[in-house]
C-alpha cells in the first residue's frame, strides 16, 4: 500500500496536522516496537510545541577541566558541541544525552543557530535554559525543564551522528523524533513508512469513533463496530 505523502516535508506537515504521539506509540506497540518512548520527564517548554524530524544524535559527558584528559574534545570548552550544532540539516532534531543533569544542554543562542539552519527542534535528556528567549522564538525544545547552570566548565560533547541510548530506547542517526505535550517517541527509520501510514489510519478511525460517541453510541458498540477506543 502506498504512503499518503509525497516527500519528507509533506509527511512532517501531515503528522503535525493529524497525528499525536499517543497514536504513533500505539502503532509501534502493535508491531513489537515497545521501547520507543523517551523518559516522561522530557517535556516541551510550552505545551503547544511539536517536534518532528530525523535525529542528529549527540553524545555528551561530564568533565572536570581541572583535570587533564587524553581525548581532544575534553580540552575544548564545549567539546564537539559547536561542530554538532553547525552540522544540523534541514528538518533535523538535535537529540542529546549522556551527561548528568547538573547543567543546561541547550539554550537560546543554540536555538537561534539551529533555526537558521532549518532544524525542527531540540530534545535534550537533561535541562535547558534561556526559556523566555526560546519560547519567544517558538523553537520546539523538549527537556527536563529550566536550569541556568552552564555546560561550559562541566560537560562536553564527545561525538555526534552515532548510536545513543536514552532509557530503554536505542536511537540511530536519522531515526524520526516525534514529540508533543504527551511525550517524545522515536520511530526507527526501517519502520517509518509503516508506522506513519498505520497511525494516520488509526487517527482517522478515532475521529469517526469520536463522532459516533458524540452522537450517543455506547463505548461497547463503538469498539465492536470500529475496533478502536
Amino acid at each position: 500500500m502506498g504512503c499518503p505523502w509525497k516527500d519528507d516535508a509533506d509527511l512532517y506537515a501531515l503528522a503535525r496536522r493529524e497525528l499525536y504521539t499517543a497514536v504513533v506509540g500505539d502503532i509501534m506497540d502493535q508491531i513489537g516496537l515497545v521501547h520507543q518512548f523517551l523518559p516522561p520527564q522530557i517535556r516541551p517548554l510550552d505545551d503547544e510545541m511539536v517536534v518532528i524530524g530525523p535525529a542528529l544524535t549527540v553524545l555528551s559527558a561530564d568533565v572536570s577541566h581541572t583535570q587533564n584528559g587524553n581525548n581532544e574534545p575534553s580540552h575544548k570548552p564545549f567539546g564537539l558541541m559547536l561542530e554538532a550544532l553547525d552540522d544540523l540539516r534541514v528538518y533535523e532534531v538535535y537529540l542529546v544525552s549522556g551527561s548528568s543533569p547538573r547543567y543546561a544542554l541547550w539554550g537560546e543562542l543554540m536555538s537561534t543557530r539551529a533555526k537558521e539552519l532549518g532544524a525542527s527542534g531540540a530534545v535534550v535528556n537533561g535541562y535547558s535554559r534561556d526559556t523566555r528567549g526560546i519560547t519567544t522564538m517558538r523553537f520546539p525544545t523538549f527537556s527536563w525543564g529550566s536550569y541556568a547552570q552552564d555546560q561550559a566548565p562541566r560537560g562536553v560533547v564527545l561525538d555526534f551522528r552515532i548510536t545513543i541510548m536514552i532509557g530503554d530506547t536505542r536511537i540511530e542517526p536519522g531515526d524520526i523524533v516525534f514529540g508533543d505535550v504527551d511525550g517524545v517517541c522515536i520511530i526507527p527509520m526501517h519502520a517509518r513508512d509503516e508506522v506513519f501510514r498505520r497511525a494516520l489510519e488509526k487517527a482517522r478511525g478515532e475521529n469517526r469513533v469520536r463522532t459516533a460517541l458524540q452522537a450517543g453510541m455506547s463505548a461497547q458498540d463503538a469498539f465492536q463496530q470500529y475496533g478502536i477506543l
